[in-house]
């Protein structure tokens, strides 16, 4: 195989001498400081020998030791990233060789040579819809090389062919393929070390608090060791955020120059499918995760999460309307964004890979297409797939504790169980998931405005409607992200908005500007909702059917109104407890629980309402109302003898996040059962007027 030689890019370029000048600075920096704890050191321990020497005793000898440990624990602090390694966990993984699996080794030696690096150390799989290439590294490891290990997902494996498998790997290769990519490794081990001296200190102050506690004469060197120390921190702090910043950027054209190998071997396009691929193949496999944690308390697992991530990913494809080619769905640029209609544009100077959209667009520009493209599931390379899947499996539910004897859950069982969970949980196809994301906007319904008879369905739920939506829904967020800029939450001198650029002074004009632009959308949309409700009212009149549909809305409309004050009670009660987090003097502990009685009596009184409440009864599991039931049962105690009752503690936390939850499910609830009424009349016989057919 030829090796793929690929230039880097001048924007590369910029950003490697970006961090190589800020690594500098950072070890001019750092040298001093060293130069600065050395010479305390010598100083303190030359004073410790002096004063014992001027008046040996049991106090100067004790004095005398304390004084000398103020530079070493000074210095020490500074030095001692030398001694850290850091080793990735590897016990979620499983080794494999190319003994039981030739192929996959096969296509990694194809790829080795191809870009140009050296094989893997080591091959492992683990459960992700991920790859990499990971090392154990120290501080010596940026002087000396060390050889990497390839860590393969069988949930990417699952949800990718072949090629694309092949320019995943490639780009993970890629990133140790030159010697213009190992300046991003060396940047990585010193921002490690920075990160080290900065928050990896438990250790560290174990050292000092024991050291403090030995003897009260060392208790006052320990202190004003203590305080040096946080000024070093501080200036720590400012060279991190030049360093890490930097880093970041250079993080971004590697990720970029990685790609440009991965298409160098594959073409682009396999990258680009996977890519595009990626969001949902993750959402799928949390979806599944998610089913079977729900069922815990029935003391069910799956036999193989990764077969039921497969159904998932392409019925969720189906369900959204995406192709689906050889098995696996094919996402296109415009479904990834369909939903995204934001016209603010931050450059996130934090962010260590760049977005999709940009990645796509950088690996289209290279021009390297592919007509050899080998679409078969990379699955299909391992020699007993359905081996390895049962493995991890396993090893997934061996972290769960049952409460019982457990039972598997057939992967037919799963289809039907997800399906019907997901019907349950989603609104007909008619709405073209124009409620989705927002709710019936309140309305007088004794006082409306004139209904439209000719609007038919498929006007009311058309593509421009829901762009209508999903516009005001990103208006309403770029306008809380401005304000964030405002407020500086969002550290930002510059932005784009609709192609123009903003600085920060402009956003007190242009805010106004926004709210107006989403008043008018929002009236848009509820003069929408308002003609849905007669469409509906006059399909419940040709039918015949009972008068049902103005008590659903007026039932909704008045919970929507009573929701934000019954989760305003959740909400204050969490804050009103973040004291709990924060060393607090005992008085003021007493006094902060005492202070939220009323609030805790409030939170009580709602949930008995729900007990009692028929609506959530499908709703409340055995393991919510025996939650209930044991926090209503007394007036817990959460502080005494000068220290917090944990396990009453998770009581009341546990109370208040079921309440939480039950509420949101009630809000759905409640919505569906208008939603689902309003379907449910276009399937009534005797309509006296045509009705357009729903789009599925």
């Amino acid at each position: 195989m030829t090796k793929k030689e690929v230039k880097v890019s001048p924007q590369f370029k910029s950003q490697t001498t970006k961090s190589i000048i800020a690594i500098n600075l950072f070890i001019l920096t750092y040298i001093f400081m060293l130069v600065f704890a050395i010479g305390l050191t010598a100083l303190c321990i030359y004073g410790g020998i002096v004063l014992v020497a001027l008046r040996p005793s049991f106090i100067t000898i004790a004095l005398g030791l304390g004084f000398a440990s103020l530079g070493i624990l000074v210095l020490f602090f500074l030095i001692k990233f030398i001694f850290k390694s850091h080793k990735i966990d590897r016990s979620h993984l499983i080794e494999i060789n190319e003994h039981d699996e030739p192929q996959i080794f096969a296509l990694i030696a194809e790829i080795v040579a191809e870009v140009g690096t050296n094989f893997p150390k080591k091959v492992y799989l683990s459960s992700d819809v991920n790859a990499a290439v990971f090392y154990d590294s120290n501080f010596w490891s940026m002087f000396f090389p060390i050889n990497k290990n390839l860590q393969i997902g069988l949930g990417l494996v699952n949800i990718v062919s072949k090629s694309e498998l092949k320019a995943i790997l490639s780009h993970e290769f890629g990133h140790f393929s030159q010697k213009t990519m190992k300046v991003g490794s060396y940047v990585y081990n010193v921002n490690q070390v920075i990160f080290n001296l900065l928050t990896d200190n438990e250790s560290y102050d174990n050292l000092i608090q024991s050291w403090a506690n030995a003897s009260g004469y060392f208790s006052i060197f320990v202190l004003i060791a203590v305080k040096i120390i946080d000024g070093i921190k501080w200036v720590l702090k400012q060279m991190y955020g030049l360093v890490n910043k930097n880093y970041m950027a250079l993080s971004r054209e590697m990720e970029f120059h990685a790609d440009e190998i991965a298409a160098h071997v594959t073409g682009f396009e396999p990258l680009k499918s996977a890519l595009l691929r990626m969001s949902l193949a993750d959402h799928s496999f949390n979806s599944v995760l998610a089913f079977y944690e729900k069922r815990i308390p029935d003391n069910q697992k799956g036999e193989n999460i990764f077969r039921d991530h497969r159904f998932v990913t392409n019925f969720l494809a189906k369900e959204n309307n995406i192709d689906v080619k050889n098995k696996l769905p094919y996402v296109s640029e415009s479904e990834l964004n369909k939903f995204d209609k934001s016209k603010l544009v931050i450059k996130d100077q934090w962010a260590s890979h760049p977005s999709t959209e940009d990645r796509i667009a950088r690996l289209e520009k290279t021009g390297l297409s592919s007509t050899n493209i080998d679409h078969t599931p990379a699955n299909s390379l391992f020699t007993n797939i359905e081996k390895n899947q049962r493995a991890f499996t396993t090893m997934i539910f061996k972290e769960v504790v049952f409460k019982g004897e457990v039972s598997t859950i057939s992967s037919e069982t799963f289809k039907s169980d997800f399906q019907n969970d997901f019907y349950d949980n989603t609104f007909s196809k008619i709405y073209n998931g124009y409620y989705d994301n927002k709710n019936p906007i309140p309305f007088d319904l004794q006082h409306i405005e004139e209904y439209n008879k000719g609007m038919k369905l498929e006007e009311l739920f058309s593509e421009n409607k829901l762009d209508t939506v999903y516009s005001a829904l990103s208006l309403q967020s770029d306008i809380e992200a401005i304000k964030q800029i405002v407020d500086n939450t969002l550290e930002v001198k510059t932005f784009d908005y609709d192609g123009i650029k903003y600085k920060k002074r402009d956003c007190k004009k242009l805010i106004p500007k926004l709210e107006s632009a989403l008043k008018n959308l929002n009236e848009q949309i509820k003069s929408n909702d308002i003609q849905i409700f007669h469409f509906f009212l006059d399909v419940e009149k040709q039918t015949g059917n009972t008068p049902n549909l103005q008590r659903l809305y007026e039932q909704f409309f008045t919970f929507d109104k009573a929701f934000d004050a019954k989760y305003e009670i959740y909400a204050s009660l969490a804050n009103e407890l973040q004291f709990i987090n924060y060393t607090t003097p005992y008085e003021q502990i007493r006094a902060n629980f005492k202070r939220i009685k009323p609030l805790e009596d409030a939170l009580k009184k709602e949930i008995r309402a729900l007990l009692e409440n028929p609506d959530y009864q499908t709703e409340l599991t055995k393991d919510i109302t025996d939650n209930f039931e044991l926090y209503l049962s007394k007036q817990w105690q959460y502080f005494g003898n000068e220290k917090y009752h944990d396990k009453n503690l998770e009581i009341i936390f546990t109370a208040m996040n079921d309440y939480a939850f039950l509420l949101s499910r009630g809000y759905f609830l409640i919505k569906k059962k208008v939603l689902k009424y309003q379907s449910e009349l276009l399937k009534l016989p005797k309509q006296k007027t045509a009705i357009a057919s729903p789009k599925v």
